[in-house]
């Protein structure tokens, strides 16, 4: 096995696994490390939304690079990770959500994202299955899902058939930077090295990052997923409810062989340590009570799985993408609050161009990891002065 390469890689999920992949079409080689199985987390337990509408402004041009990617995923990995083109609505039942729906449409266009807005009657006439408390609805016709259970793992297959070193069931409890190199250590005992190293651990990133300094207030929560039995194929764009009300929350989509995968709601338990997460069943049937409000028709369909994963929160939202603040060669991508499935093949093309070429086109400022930096140094003024 060789350990050592241009780039090292923490994490294999769309995040890492792409990184890597494109690392690779630079001609970069790569060692792409995962403590368990590619794609087993966050990024194969999501939804599978590839959805760029309600996304913060910044993001969208990562996003809209992302989609490009999406449109292409055929083609660059010589697979079928089943993206459907299917576009991504968003809908509402408050009066006020409507007005943002038609505010966020307006801002979204100087950003490359072109929405259509319906109100009242012209959502029933365009999806006449829909609830009648719905208000308004937001419509981006580009977007779309896929699944994620084989994107990472397709992402990395194309990886190493480039060229890349997929190392899988490794944990990594030690990391530095060692002279011009970076040392990365296993907890079985194995050395790799790298001039650079990128860090995607997900919701064990912090673990790693604060061994340069750069600690993150990272929390572990978990998704809660659930599909039913199979129906005719009827709801082609993914959908969403818009709301401040997390009782309300609940989005889904129908594959075409009829299932309806859905989820909603606040997170459930996640622990980064076992590295299980679970679905409460209280949060399951508050989905289906608010699927069956914005889905009528659909009342009586039966649940028949339910899942989660471990995905990693950050306080603001946002996620950290880019270099570190204190070390050079050092990169992340981690911290994506739930929204990371879309936007993961545009920040692995944007890693792998700024450690390829040292700039990026996309701007990354707001990602920063040091945006923390002050907010940790407040609490551990707070704490000390507590225990005074």
């Amino acid at each position: 096995m060789n350990r050592h390469a241009d780039v090292i890689v923490i994490g294999g999920g769309i995040m890492g696994t792409s990184t890597a992949f494109f690392l690779r079409r630079r001609m970069r080689s790569v060692i792409l490390i995962e403590r368990g199985l590619i794609g087993e987390q966050a990024s194969g337990t999501n939804f599978g939304g590839v959805r760029r509408q309600g996304r913060s402004l910044p993001q969208l041009a990562i996003a809209n690079r992302a989609l490009d990617i999406w449109y292409r995923t055929k083609e660059l990995l010589g697979e079928d990770i089943e993206f459907l083109p299917s576009g991504h609505t968003r809908v509402c039942y408050h009066a006020h959500d409507a007005d943002y729906f038609h505010r966020y449409a307006n801002e979204a266009r100087g950003f490359g994202l072109h929405l259509e807005v319906l109100d009242g009657d012209a959502v029933f006439r365009r999806f006449p299955l829909l609830g009648r408390e719905v208000l308004a609805a937001s419509v981006s016709p580009l977007d779309g899902h896929a699944n994620p259970r084989i994107a990472s793992p397709a992402f990395a297959r194309a990886a190493m058939r480039h060229g890349a070193q997929i190392v899988e069931n490794t944990e990594i409890v030690s990391v530095e930077k060692d002279g011009a190199e970076f040392r990365v250590q296993s907890a079985a005992g194995e050395t790799y090295r790298a001039a650079r190293l990128v860090i995607c651990a997900g919701a064990w990133a912090s673990a790693l990052s604060q061994q340069f300094g750069e600690p993150v207030p990272l929390t572990a929560r978990g998704p809660q997923m659930a599909v039913t039995e199979p129906v005719p194929y009827v709801f082609q764009s993914s959908m969403g409810v818009y709301t401040s009300i997390k009782e309300e929350s609940v989005y889904f989509r129908q594959i075409p062989r009829g299932n309806i995968v859905l989820g909603g709601g606040p997170p459930g338990p996640a622990d980064p340590v076992t590295r299980k997460a679970s679905v409460l069943p209280e949060n399951t049937v508050q989905q289906m009570a608010q699927f069956r409000r914005l889905a009528p028709v659909l009342a009586r369909l039966n649940v028949i799985r339910v899942w989660s994963g471990v995905e990693g929160y950050l306080p603001d939202g946002e996620p950290v993408i880019g270099p570190s603040s204190k070390v050079d060669g050092l990169f992340y991508a981690f911290g994506f609050s739930g929204s990371g499935f879309q936007i993961g093949p545009g920040v692995g093309e944007t890693l792998a161009e700024l450690i390829d070429l040292g700039r990026t086109p996309i701007p990354l400022d707001t990602y920063s990891i040091d945006r923390f930096a002050a907010m940790l140094a407040t609490a551990s003024a707070i704490a000390i002065g507590h225990d005074a």
